[in-house]
């Protein structure tokens, strides 16, 4: 789904364990290619590499990925896109010992994904230059310990990760049984009320047309 110039949303579904999920990673334009926004669960990168097409690119065209956080569903299919595509990587300092394999990763039991390269280790405020406009890294702490939501404020756009979830439509705060501190969290979804959003991607859940108000409203409800 293209939403707005230059930004597509990748919705993959995959069947895990008898029933559907959707998941949602984001990419955005550059003038050297596309910044790709997470990835999916380790050996579902062909499922994503598949959504690529659907807008006319491939990994060739990706140029860098970007990590919200360290989540297996996010990060488990990194080490094979850097194979496929060289891409450099950047995630939040915070994320990073997770990612590369030196800490295992929070919410795993007794396996974790392939450990991936971190080549860029990010903190609040640095920012990209896209065809879409800048964007900028918030730090959305509580799902994780680093976790980081995008904005691009000439959209906008909110690429909110995991720090709002989205169903049937309507926006929603974070996933309390996936999340580390949910207090933390929340606090989080306060900072992001404070931005000038439109729209907003989730990974779980997709595209919503809601903004500020309705996260304000999120945040003012607990």
């Amino acid at each position: 789904m293209e939403l707005t110039d230059h930004v597509y949303s990748l919705p993959v579904t995959l069947e895990l364990g008898g029933a559907e999920r959707t998941f949602t990673p984001t990419v955005v334009e550059t003038e050297t290619g596309l910044i790709l926004f997470d990835t999916t669960l380790p050996g579902h990168a062909d499922a994503l590499e598949d959504a690529l097409a659907e807008h006319g690119f491939g990994f060739e065209d990706v140029r860098f990925v970007v990590l919200t956080h360290h989540d297996g569903d996010h990060a488990g299919s990194l080490a094979t896109i850097q194979e496929r595509t060289g891409a450099p990587t950047f995630t939040h300092w915070a994320e990073a010992p997770y990612v590369d394999g030196r800490e295992f990763p929070e919410k795993s039991d007794d396996e974790r994904y392939p450990p991936a390269r971190v080549d860029i280790e990010v903190i609040d405020g640095v920012g990209f230059s896209t065809l879409a406009g800048p964007i900028e890294l918030v730090e959305t702490f509580g799902h994780t310990r680093g976790h980081s939501s995008f904005h691009l404020p000439e959209e906008q756009l909110l690429i909110a990760g995991d720090a709002l979830t989205a169903a049937d439509g309507e926006l929603q705060g974070p996933a309390a049984q996936h999340t580390l501190e949910m207090e933390q969290a929340m606090e989080s979804v306060a900072l992001l009320g404070e931005l000038d959003v439109a729209h907003t991607v989730c990974f779980h859940g997709g595209y919503v047309d809601a903004g500020s108000d309705r996260i304000q409203e999120i945040a003012n409800s607990e």
